[in-house]
């Protein structure tokens, strides 16, 4: 479809096979590079060019579009008109230049929470790449004014966190190092846009996580509760290698598989024939056996949250089918959720099993298609709609646009998960030849820098763009604290952001606010039919044929 593993275009390259998102479908902490969001994590907005300007022309080769996906949505443009320019700015030409548009944006009932740019994070939780790399995410994410997600289970695979097991919920944890840390490292650049977000699965409830954060950060935190994901239809997993942890983890209630408490097991293991014992979660609403049970259940768990203290609480959601999707729309509208994210199919940054990523769920484009149906359904009732958040397989600003105009008026954020984690692995990476004393503690897997870095710089302030951007917003002296995993990240958002704004100007849309699904159309018959777009041959056909007759 559209994308192949050389562009040469933007001289970028994929090493692995391609998924729908432009990024590889196995992305590698210690890739060499280069795809789109590796080369973008350096040069920033450089990449939204062609390459060689001034001895090259290129041309585009995605004009005719195939199947059902994002990439089969083409965005409008417009030869006149603008619409949501700031105050103080005129619809003159010297004014409507794409710098100027808006991409603040917010979401929330009672409590708005303001973002930057319509980005957050993918859930980043017990999987031990989020740990080695949080700082970079943790502190890109506050500095660029995005939410940032701590996934599940991070307390409990937490081997120093200390948990009562015979302690009611309440003042169960008495201490957790590693989510304090993460939250800690977040709010300590947090400025008011953004926010940390902490997601509860079914050990997470029981280990008494919600009210930890409840005591210790109070409104702080935006608490989320996790239905499910878009990788897969199980919960969460884990890989480990030492059978002393894995007997650990079973000791700390999860399943673990094999069985590490089995003699055989053991044995097999000592011997060689078992190198690895896989932690899972379990599954939650299996004790409920209908919609309104389902509905009880969760309207009592928000209630609980509320009478903690937390003002702001959002749902994640999956890429189950029709009926969940109906049901986490409207429960979630009618709980007065802050925030719900709906994640379709092809998503994933942990170890989801991969013929589970490849065959179950729905697909995004059909997800968010048919959430934007319902949620209409709702506020033709006169309901104010839950806010939502569209994820499942994003990596470039089209896509951003794409999904905030399918989801329009609703869609506030597109959560975007490996993509956003490729600058932390990256800037790492760098920082780990380059500071050869820090390596160990950013987790840096090269010796040396390879050529498609050093064909872009040898020190850090030539090699990321972004750099002086960053210098700028913290100090000279503050510059030291900040690992290049998160002035990657930075540059990475910058380009989106850039990007983003351009497409949006072309449109016409000089706020977030003004982009509608009037922005879009199919670029095939099928797509038409099954996501509602019409078709590029159709769209203001109507007034097109006024103009000739008039």
């Amino acid at each position: 479809m559209r994308f192949s593993k050389g562009n040469d275009v933007l001289g970028t390259t994929n090493r692995g096979n391609i998924a729908e998102s432009s990024l590889c479908t196995l992305c590698r902490s210690d890739c060499q590079g280069k795809c789109e969001t590796w080369l973008s994590s350096l040069v920033g907005r450089k990449l939204l060019y062609p390459r060689d300007f001034g001895t090259v022309t290129a041309g585009a080769n995605n004009i005719n579009t195939v199947g059902v996906s994002y990439n089969s949505l083409r965005i409008q443009g417009y030869a006149y008109g603008s619409h949501g320019l700031k105050s103080g700015l005129s619809s003159d030409p010297d004014d409507c230049i794409f710098p100027n548009v808006s991409l603040e944006t917010e979401f929330g009932k009672e409590v708005k929470t303001k973002s930057r740019i319509p980005l957050m994070t993918g859930a980043l939780g017990s999987t031990f790449i989020a740990a080695k790399y949080w700082d970079s995410f943790a502190i890109g994410g506050a500095l660029t004014g995005i939410p940032v997600v701590i996934g599940e289970n991070v307390v409990g695979v937490d081997r120093e966190s200390k948990i009562n097991p015979g302690q009611e919920r309440k003042g169960k944890i008495t201490s957790s190092p590693e989510l304090e840390r993460r939250i800690n490292t977040y709010l300590r650049y947090y400025e008011g846009y953004g926010a940390i977000i902490v997601q509860l699965n079914v050990e997470d409830t029981r280990n008494g996580v919600a009210e930890f954060v409840a005591e210790k950060y109070g409104d702080k935190c935006i608490i989320e509760l996790k239905w499910g994901q878009g990788a897969k239809d199980i919960g969460g997993e884990i890989q480990v290698t030492s059978l002393d942890y894995a007997i650990f983890l079973k000791d700390r209630g999860y399943v673990v598989d094999p069985n590490p408490k089995d003699p055989t097991v053991q044995e097999a293991f000592k011997n060689g024939s078992i190198k690895s014992f896989a932690r899972h979660s379990r599954l939650g609403g299996t004790n409920l056996a209908s919609v309104d049970q389902v509905r009880e259940d969760f309207m009592s768990s928000v209630e609980y949250l509320r009478s903690l203290g937390f003002k702001r609480i959002s749902l994640k959601t999956g890429s189950y089918g029709m009926e969940e999707l109906a049901m986490a729309i409207k429960f979630a509208t009618e709980a007065k959720m802050d925030l719900l994210t709906i994640d379709g199919a092809g998503g994933g940054t942990g170890m989801s099993p991969w013929n589970m990523m490849q065959s179950w769920g729905v697909p995004s484009i059909y997800l968010h298609a048919k959430a934007y149906e319902y949620a209409s359904i709702l506020a033709a009732k006169g309901a104010d709609v839950v806010d939502l958040s569209f994820a499942g397989g994003f990596a470039l600003e089209d896509s951003i646009f794409k999904a905030i105009a399918l989801g329009a008026p609703y869609s506030k954020l597109v959560c975007m998960g490996r993509a956003i984690m490729i600058p932390g692995f990256l800037g790492s990476n760098i920082e780990g030849v380059l500071k050869p004393e820090r390596k160990a503690q950013v987790c840096g897997n090269w010796d040396h820098l390879p050529k498609t870095v050093t064909e872009v710089g040898s020190k850090a302030e030539e090699i990321f763009a972004s750099y002086f951007d960053v210098q700028d917003k913290v100090g000279k002296d503050e510059m030291k604290n900040i690992p290049f995993g998160a002035i990657a990240f930075w540059t990475l958002a910058d380009k989106l952001s850039c990007g983003l704004q351009q497409l949006m100007a072309g449109a016409r849309k000089f706020s977030l606010n003004q982009i509608t699904r009037e922005d879009l159309f199919a670029g095939n018959r099928e797509t038409s039919r099954e996501i509602g777009i019409p078709m590029v041959t159709e769209i203001n056909d109507e007034t097109a044929r006024k103009i000739l007759n008039s």
